[in-house]
């Protein structure tokens, strides 16, 4: 039976949004403080007490709180952080907005995470952090990571993107890390529209943290050098404006109530996945390592010379037609012309490159039904058979 065309688009990734959500946005607009009001302690104590962190910082986007994160640690001109070249730009932007230098590890075969192994190999004197990224929402091996961190004092900022809900070992991403990053933009696992969150355990890295968001201002009295009246307040550093707002933190908390039920139907989603597109020969799965428990941001497949003769482009530029909204994550950082312009070249992370050359992320998020993956396996399915005729 021909496979009918769907009549919109299937995204890869899409929030959900229901009426608890837009009711709490409305009692915010309702109410007397929209912005740097009360709503942001909540969201950010709520945050961090799900994760096992005993601060939140919340930003307006989690590029800044990456950059917030690299100010907190110190990050200086010439001090060198190791981090993936898996991942979106601001994972090794926000080194470069503090003057620092990128330092690109390979990834796992497998988990397509950062590789222990490559960080060691990757360490200088100048070496001052470590910034590994749980790639498609499955935790780093982060215990490995921090006793690395620890024999040669380095500070570790997860970017936990991907992985809000995810866990290492039985314990929630959130809890490992010096500082770890979570993202609320309308893909991730809950939204705030846009938005980001550093959770940490050190006193010292929140205070930093809250500066840094607030133009490097203080009005703490405790804080201030000296004070002048109950109006007085001190630049003490130069910080930037990447405040979240009361609008975004309310539609966080509600979203925080769903989170748990958001990551059970996405797991779901990816099994069924697995249980189907195992059938079909030359793609490769998403590998899971024993020790994690992905919330699974993304599920990407790669395909081999068994599926047929079509390269990725032209198995994607078929699922597109189809409507289904494939996408591709990430190209390598250093192959970017701004990356290439500072010196970075091409081969230093040949695991990588090698994964970006025939990977494509599917749909999966948890206004998917099963259908969806139905549909999206059964596109793989004819278009595999059409690359097989073909050869």
């Amino acid at each position: 039976m021909e496979l009918k065309k769907r009549d919109n688009l299937l995204p890869y990734g899409k929030q959900w949004l229901d009426e608890a959500d837009i009711e709490a946005v409305h009692q915010v607009l309702r109410g007397d403080f929209i912005t740097q009001g009360p709503a942001i302690q909540a969201f950010e104590q709520k945050v961090a007490e799900y994760s096992g962190a005993k601060y939140g910082v919340a930003f307006c986007n989690g590029t800044a709180a990456l950059h917030g994160a690299c100010f907190a640690a110190q990050i200086g001109p010439r001090d060198e952080v190791i981090t993936t070249p898996l991942t979106f730009l601001a994972s090794s932007n926000c080194v470069l907005y503090q003057g620092g230098i990128p330092v690109f590890a390979d990834i796992l075969p497998d988990t397509y995470n950062i590789d222990p192994e490559q960080i060691k190999a990757k360490l200088t004197s100048s070496t001052k952090a470590v910034i590994p990224v749980d790639f498609s929402g499955q935790p780093v091996e982060i215990d490995r990571i921090m006793d690395i961190a620890k024999d040669h004092n380095l500070i570790v900022i997860q970017d936990a993107a991907h992985s809000l809900g995810a866990e290492y070992k039985g314990k929630k991403i959130g809890a490992w890390a010096d500082m770890t990053m979570f993202s609320f933009h309308p893909v991730k696992h809950i939204t705030t529209g846009e938005g980001g969150m550093i959770v940490t355990d050190s006193e010292l890295f929140y205070k930093r943290l809250l500066q840094f968001r607030n133009h490097g201002m203080t009005r703490d009295p405790e804080e201030v050098r000296s004070n002048e009246g109950p109006w007085y307040y001190e630049m003490q550093t130069l910080g930037y404006n990447y405040r979240m707002t009361d609008i975004q933190a309310a539609l966080g908390i509600s979203q925080m109530d769903k989170l748990d039920k958001f990551v059970e139907k996405r797991r779901m989603l990816a099994d069924l996945y697995e249980q189907k597109l195992s059938k079909i020969p030359g793609v490769i799965l998403p590998h899971q390592h024993k020790d994690a428990l992905s919330s699974w941001h993304l599920y990407v497949v790669r395909f081999t010379s068994e599926f047929g003769t079509l390269n990725r482009k032209e198995i994607f530029e078929a699922l597109r037609a189809m409507n289904v909204g494939v996408n591709v994550h990430y190209i390598p950082v250093y192959l970017q012309p701004y990356y290439r312009e500072l010196g970075y070249n091409k081969g230093i992370c040949p695991n990588a490159e090698a994964y970006y050359e025939n990977a494509i992320t599917l749909p999966l998020f948890p206004g998917m039904e099963e259908e969806d993956v139905e549909y999206v396996v059964e596109c793989i399915k004819k278009i595999s058979l059409h690359a097989r005729d073909e050869g």
